[in-house]
């Protein structure tokens, strides 16, 4: 490809999307640049304060169950309170507690602020997804939804390895410069990006929808527990297989090389292959997708040596750049416009589910039948995701609807909705 079409194919890429979404997108990335505690909490409590293994996962734990409890509230924050007001509050909220945590000593107040740590930096997520829904086009979402996964593991791989040589320095610097940067995001938000929520035609309608709107809607939660079964096993690359390759007798380093081709992989052609993807039946697409998850890992039963892990990992994480697009627009789609907030919020608790559960089925499973049965699990559980799409998908119209929450006898009321906001 030459350097002009290189040019070319870049600037479709990021062209005829709102200024608003672009300053989003630099605080979800700076935001990212700045995640060095989730990459050296175990380290810290084990060899910098000398506490146990299974203190250290206790504490991940309770921050993985803060993430549950934050999905839910910050999606009902998000619909009550508007988009910017909750991305402020939690992440100011955020940039406190993770100083707080760098400075606490004993044992029951690290692990009481973990659990905040987890509960504040999660709040966020649904907001900024429904942000993104409100300010973007319908045929740009895939490509917005993209671009914003891109930026997130760009940024994490930074900083996990920036976050290696801060630790050799002082664990606390790492804790006080994640927090400066996630205050730093909260200063983005607050100068340059507008509320989105749009305002309803129907105050009543909007009242009307609740958590208890979201379990009753059947369509909605089979997307959700279908997310719950590709999350659990997307997690096995970060808790089944560290153990399962140690298990074997690779080295942390051999883990480390192999890994490292996931984010290189997303980082490298996560935008191109969104290009080559965006406007193609999203049903196959997600069949696909669950496919190379599931089978990617039941691969790794076969894996003997580092480059093998490495193929292997280059098979779910195609599965994996194609998934999070996808699945993350069908949310919007079968979402109403002014519950955007909890059902983000709905979607954003299976991922955070499927953190808790996975390192316990890895575990169990690894213990009392093998690696060989965790990977041979992983394939039949994609399998099954990938019939669930199947039968989801043939109900749905192949086109999203205009919705009906806003004005009436507008055409395409939610891009109207969205330019408002781009104007404002």
């Amino acid at each position: 490809m030459s350097l002009a079409s290189l040019r070319r194919a870049a600037r479709e890429t990021v062209s005829g999307l709102p200024r608003e979404f672009w300053w989003l997108w630099t605080s979800t990335l700076v935001n990212r640049l700045g995640a060095f505690v989730a990459t050296f909490m175990a380290l810290y409590l084990t060899l910098d304060r000398g506490y146990s293994a299974s203190y250290a996962g206790l504490v991940a734990s309770l921050h993985g169950l803060g993430g549950v409890v934050a999905s839910l509230g910050g999606g009902v924050m998000a619909d009550r309170l508007g988009r910017r007001p909750t991305l402020l509050v939690a992440q100011s909220a955020t940039a406190a507690s993770v100083a707080l945590l760098g400075c606490v000593r004993d044992p029951v107040s690290i692990a009481a602020v973990a659990f905040l740590v987890g509960l504040t930096s999660n709040a966020s997520r649904p907001a900024v997804q429904a942000m993104m829904a409100d300010i973007v086009r319908p045929e740009d979402r895939v490509r917005a939804f993209s671009l914003n996964y891109w930026a997130i593991n760009l940024g994490f791989a930074v900083s996990s390895v920036a976050a290696g040589f801060i630790a050799e320095v002082s664990y606390l610097a790492g804790f006080l410069i994640e927090a400066g940067m996630t205050a730093a995001c909260a200063v983005v938000v607050f100068a340059k990006i507008p509320e989105s929520r749009p305002e309803p035609v129907d105050r009543g309608a909007e009242e009307d929808i609740s958590l208890g709107t979201v379990l009753r809607d059947g369509r909605y939660m089979a997307v959700v527990g279908l997310s719950f079964l590709v999350a659990l096993v997307f997690q096995q690359g970060a808790v089944g297989l560290p153990v399962a390759m140690g298990t074997a007798g690779f080295s942390p380093a051999d883990y480390g090389t192999a890994i490292a081709v996931n984010g290189v992989l997303i980082v490298a052609l996560q935008i191109p292959l969104t290009r080559a993807i965006e406007h193609r039946d999203p049903r196959r697409l997600l069949i696909v997708s669950a496919l190379l998850a599931g089978y990617g890992f039941g691969l790794t039963a076969f894996a003997g040596s580092v480059a093998v892990f490495a193929l292997t990992i280059c098979v779910w994480t195609i599965g994996e750049m194609i998934n999070a697009p996808m699945q993350t627009g069908l949310v919007v789609r079968l979402s109403p416009v002014h519950g955007r907030g909890r059902y983000q919020g709905m979607y954003n608790m299976s991922w955070a589910l499927a953190a808790l559960v996975a390192p316990l089925m890895s575990g169990v499973v690894i213990d009392r039948l093998g690696a060989g049965w965790l990977w041979a699990t992983c394939a039949a559980v994609g399998t099954a995701a990938a019939l669930g799409y199947s039968t989801l998908m043939r109900r749905l119209p192949r086109k999203e609807p205009a919705p009906v929450a806003l004005a009436v006898g507008d055409v395409d009321a939610e891009a109207d909705a969205a330019a408002e906001v781009r104007t404002a």
